[in-house]
Order: structure tokens, then C-alpha cells, then sequence
């Protein structure tokens, strides 16, 4: 197998889907546009959901890129040897191009060919759809791999809950995957040991997703789609790590910089065994947060939404950082080395870190300076509720209550307790962490029962809106305004722009006037592809464009507003009914934020 840098993979990826057809695209944003269903860019499909529904894209069918992502659902794993929140996905896409006998021999030769990875084929196996009542098993997949020349004793058929792709709901888009693992070379765990276990013998690199069928009720049956698209999604850190034969993906050149930079600061070896978790750990969280901070969206920690797990995980970093004797503060060296190495790795993706690299060390200095102050106030919690145990343990709810309100890691309540000589009710934690969760991302992670069409005619009307309050913003306070980031829910509109001061109750109510004005005169809303120097010169903002391309959409809304954007819009502005500010706010220093609603 080939060692690689991640930039040679980087390129090696590009080039190879660029040689089959496929045009390369940016990597989105981190923080989702106007997509209520994520938190966070979790998957190089999500800015693309309109055009895998049918909506054309301005590159054509056959797409490619390296997106960076960002998942939290798995951080307690985090410090193992191949977890990460922050990852960048190699992905590529066909639009109802082509399927399944293109995809396979295509991921079959980019795994094994000498000019490109050059995995020896007995140390890949991949997984398909082992069928159900509802939907067929794939034997299409089976054979293709077969067919390709993977060993038939390493092609497994497993369970819906492994090889299937489906929207939260279960209604929607939706087909088989087909998941390719790097046998590791470590000892089956029993006799029916596969890539479904959890041993560490089968490492999973890459997903082709065949979105063939389409639900239209929970509990429906598979219809076939009249376009079939593909998706797939390679991690390039665990690549980049299999092919350097590391152990973990913390081992490879990605956070050498880090690594050294910690053992500096605390006089600790990573060699040692009793140190590698947590000095992952911190490299993990530090080097999420700042890609969050350094964003194009800026968004900074708070306690809902993106911003709560942003503070999250920068407050666990201080806490495992104070594990191995690290000023809390020093963790901000840590970040600096993440940004020189992305920038050095990769400076047209990555220029935003450098660009924001202020803000990024002054909201990690804000953070970690307001942490340190509720450590203190959760110290004392601490002290109460130690004073009124029952069973020598502190329940859940309370833990829970030490952690949302004052700050006060899980870890770091054990570890005080166990030091006293008291349990935690660790369960009890969790299951309070969960419902919180639940109540702050209510539609942020939601099922939407109509599916991701449904989600979309929502989103597309409250995100219509956000156009419309840049506009009536520009035309009151001036055209140095702009859009600082913007989130959607099935509730509600969020919007950041550039202002230094609170708005006057009749500077919202002017802002509301001009929108429903907007609304009541019932504008078409029209589009139109261009090239995207053409749509700067006819006048269409595009904080974001250069995400899009060289050819971009740009969406008019008379003379209300003029964009370029490749979100979803309402037809006409009387869909929107009627716009309400329902609250206005301070997003992060020099910029304000206001909450607004559809009736």
C-alpha cells in the first residue's frame, strides 16, 4: 500500500473522479445554510440534498470533493484510536448519472490499483443489504463486488441498522450502502466475526450509498426512484492513517504539530500509555473547536445549538488539559499549531483560519477565562451537594444540573467525588444529558414526518426571508452590511449580520415593515445560472459564493434583494405570509442576531 500525505490523498482523490467525469467543488461550510435537520456539516451530501432530490446543479451530474465535517455523536469514543469530531470526507456524486455497476469496479480500482491506494485485496472486505420484508437484498451489490475481485468469503450481508441509508423518519429518499473496511490484521473475535463487530479488526474507510427507492410513509413500502443517485464518503485521516501502517489516526503527520506542542507544555510523553487518551482528547476537541471558531459563519460558544457543543468541547479540552498539569490557557498554543498546519496543508480551503485567527484565540481566551470562573461557583455546588448524598452518590439530574449550570465536566465531578470517596450516577447523567439535548435541538436533529421534501418547503420559505431581512437591513443601516451566518429550524429563522450597537424597537419594526411590504406586494422569485463574475458585476451579493463555483445561481426577489445562493426558495413572496422579529440579540463582538418567525 502506498504511503500518502493527506495532501497526496487529497489530490489522488480529485484527480481520480476528475479523470471519470466528475467536476470538483468546494467544501462547504462546517455550519449548515438554512438546513434544519444537523447541527453541523456531518456529511459532503448535505449542501447538495436539493440537487439529490432533482433540482439541477450548475456543474452538471457528476460531482467530487473534500468536505470537512464535523460529528459529535460518538465523542465519548473520541481518544481511541481512529475517532474523531472533526474529519474530512473525500466524497464523490452522480445526480441520476450513474449506479451501482459504474460505482463498485470504480471504488474496487481506487482501493487496489498500484497508481492509486494499492490495498492488497485480501485485506479488504465490504458489506451490502442483506434484505428485509420491505426492501430486496442486493445482490446487485454482492455480484458487482464479486465481479470486481473481492474474495466472495469477504463480501457480508448484514442488517438494515448496517446497510441502509435513510432519512431520521424513515420517509424520503432512501436505498442500500455498501461500506468497504481494511482488515487490520488483528485476531477474529469469534467465528462469526465481521465488519459489524466492534473488536477493531475491521476498520470501515469508505460508503457508497445508493439512493435507489423512495419512502412515502412510515412503515411503507420501497417505491423505485426516478432518479437514482450515489453517494460516497471516504475519511481521509483514517486513510491517510492505514496507509502509513500507524496505529492510530492520531499518530500521522495531522497532529504531530499538537502532539509535540502538548508534551511541551505539560512535560508528558505521548509514548506513554497512561497519556495518549488524554492528550487525543485535547488535540480532538481543540482542533474541532477551532475549525468551528475559524468558520466563515463565526460562530462562538453559547449555551444552544452549535455554540453549546462548541463550549463543550473546548471545556473538556481545559479539563483533561488540567489532567496533565496544562495551564488552561496554554491551550490556545495548541490551537495556533492546528491553524498553521491546515493553512500550510491545504490554503484555499483552509484561508478563513488564518483570516480569523483573532477571533478564533480571543473567544478560546473568552471561554477558557469564563470556565475557570465557574469552576469556582460549581465548586461550591459541588460542596452542597456532597453535603446531602443519599447512598454515598450524587444522582444524576443534580451531576447534570453541576455540568449545564456551572460548567462542571462529568469527569471532573467523578473524579472530585471518587477523591471524597463517592459514586456518581453516571446513568442517571446521561439520561439527563439526553433530554436536554432533545429540548435544545428540537428540530435541529428532528425527523421531519413528511421527509426531506417537507423539510424543505419549510426551510425554503423561512430561508426566502433571510434574503429579504439582508435586504431591509442593507436599506436601513447601509450596504456595509452582511450576513454573518444563519441557521433554520421548522420554527424559525436565525440571522447574524455586522452591527455594533442593540436595534431600536422602531429599527425592527421598519425592518419587519419593509419585509412584509416585500411579501405583500407578491414578488416572483426568480433564478438564474451565470457565471460568477457576471453575477458580482450585476450587482448580487455572494458573502459565500465562492463556495458555489465558477457557475453560480442568483436569486431575485425584485428590487428587495438580489443573491447569489444555492439554498432552497419559495416561489413567490406571498408564501411567506407574514415575517416577525421575535427577539434581537448580541451573536459574538460586532455582531448582533435576530430571531424571526412566519405567521
Amino acid at each position: 500500500m502506498k504511503k500518502l500525505t493527506p495532501k497526496e490523498l487529497y489530490n489522488m482523490w480529485i484527480e481520480f473522479f476528475t479523470s471519470h467525469g466528475h467536476v470538483q467543488i468546494p467544501s462547504a461550510s462546517v455550519i449548515p445554510e438554512n438546513d434544519a435537520t444537523v447541527l453541523f456539516t456531518t456529511a459532503g451530501m448535505q449542501p447538495l440534498v436539493p440537487y439529490l432530490l432533482g433540482e439541477k446543479h450548475p456543474k452538471g451530474t457528476r460531482l467530487c470533493n473534500v468536505q470537512k465535517c464535523i460529528r459529535t455523536n460518538d465523542i465519548e469514543s473520541v481518544g481511541d484510536s481512529s475517532h474523531l469530531t472533526m474529519f474530512e470526507m473525500l466524497g464523490n456524486w452522480s445526480l441520476g448519472d450513474y449506479f451501482k455497476k459504474e460505482m463498485i469496479p470504480w471504488s474496487f480500482e481506487f482501493l487496489t490499483s498500484e497508481k492509486y491506494l494499492n490495498i492488497p485485496i485480501d485485506r479488504l472486505a465490504v458489506t451490502v443489504f442483506e434484505g428485509d420484508s420491505l426492501s430486496p437484498r442486493d445482490e446487485e451489490g454482492a455480484t458487482a463486488w464479486l465481479n470486481a475481485g473481492i474474495k466472495k468469503e469477504n463480501i457480508f450481508y448484514l442488517s438494515k441498522e448496517h446497510n441502509w441509508w435513510a432519512l431520521g423518519s424513515g420517509v424520503g429518499p432512501c436505498g442500500t450502502d455498501s461500506e468497504m473496511f481494511y482488515d487490520t490484521g488483528k485476531p477474529k473475535c469469534c467465528e462469526t466475526c465481521s465488519p459489524a463487530c466492534d473488536c477493531g479488526k475491521y476498520l470501515e474507510i469508505w460508503n457508497d450509498v445508493f439512493m435507489q427507492f423512495r419512502v412515502e410513509e412510515v412503515g411503507g413500502e420501497c417505491k423505485e426512484l426516478s432518479q437514482k443517485n450515489v453517494d460516497t464518503g471516504m475519511g481521509l485521516e483514517r486513510v491517510v492513517c492505514i496507509s502509513n501502517n500507524l496505529d492510530s489516526v492520531y499518530d500521522s503527520i495531522i497532529f504531530a504539530d499538537a502532539i509535540k506542542k502538548i508534551e511541551e507544555l505539560s512535560g508528558k510523553s505521548y509514548s506513554d500509555e497512561e497519556n495518549k487518551k488524554p492528550i487525543r482528547i485535547i488535540c480532538d476537541h481543540i482542533r474541532t473547536a477551532t475549525n468551528i471558531l475559524g468558520d466563515e459563519k463565526g460562530i462562538a460558544p453559547s449555551n444552544v445549538g452549535q455554540g453549546y457543543v462548541l463550549r463543550r468541547l473546548i471545556r473538556r479540552a481545559v479539563n483533561y488539559a488540567r489532567r496533565l498539569g496544562i495551564k488552561a490557557e496554554d491551550l490556545i498554543q495548541v490551537s495556533n499549531t492546528f491553524i498553521d498546519y491546515f493553512v500550510a496543508y491545504n490554503p484555499d480551503v483552509y484561508s478563513s483560519l488564518d483570516n480569523n485567527r483573532k477571533f478564533i484565540i480571543d473567544e478560546l481566551a473568552k471561554e477558557i477565562n469564563k470556565f475557570s470562573q465557574t469552576i469556582v461557583a460549581g465548586t461550591k455546588e459541588f460542596e452542597k451537594q456532597m453535603a446531602n448524598l443519599k447512598d454515598n452518590t450524587i444522582d444524576g439530574v443534580s451531576a447534570f444540573r453541576l455540568y449545564d449550570t456551572f460548567g462542571f465536566p462529568l469527569e471532573l465531578t467523578i473524579e472530585l467525588a471518587s477523591d471524597r470517596g463517592a459514586k456518581v450516577d453516571v446513568e442517571g447523567y446521561n439520561k439527563a444529558f439526553e433530554h436536554h439535548q432533545a429540548i435544545s435541538r428540537q428540530g435541529a436533529e428532528a425527523s421531519f414526518k413528511g421527509g426531506l421534501s417537507e423539510a424543505n418547503e419549510v426551510t425554503a420559505k423561512l430561508h426566502t426571508a433571510t434574503h429579504l431581512l439582508l435586504g431591509a437591513l442593507r436599506k436601513t443601516f447601509g450596504e456595509h452590511i452582511y450576513q454573518k451566518g444563519s441557521n433554520i429550524t421548522p420554527e424559525r429563522l436565525r440571522f447574524d449580520f455586522n452591527f455594533e450597537r442593540k436595534l431600536l424597537p422602531e429599527e425592527l419594526k421598519t425592518l419587519e415593515d419593509i419585509v412584509n411590504q416585500a411579501i405583500n406586494d407578491e414578488v416572483e422569485i426568480t433564478c438564474e445560472e451565470m457565471p460568477i463574475e457576471k453575477a458580482r458585476e450585476s450587482g448580487a451579493l455572494g458573502v459565500f459564493g465562492d463556495k458555489y463555483g465558477e457557475v453560480v445561481k442568483v436569486y431575485t426577489m425584485g428590487d428587495y434583494s438580489k443573491e447569489i445562493c444555492g439554498g432552497p426558495h419559495a416561489k413567490n413572496t406571498k408564501e411567506l405570509h407574514h415575517f416577525k422579529i421575535v427577539k434581537e440579540e448580541s451573536s459574538s463582538s460586532g455582531v448582533r442576531r435576530i430571531k424571526a418567525i412566519l405567521d
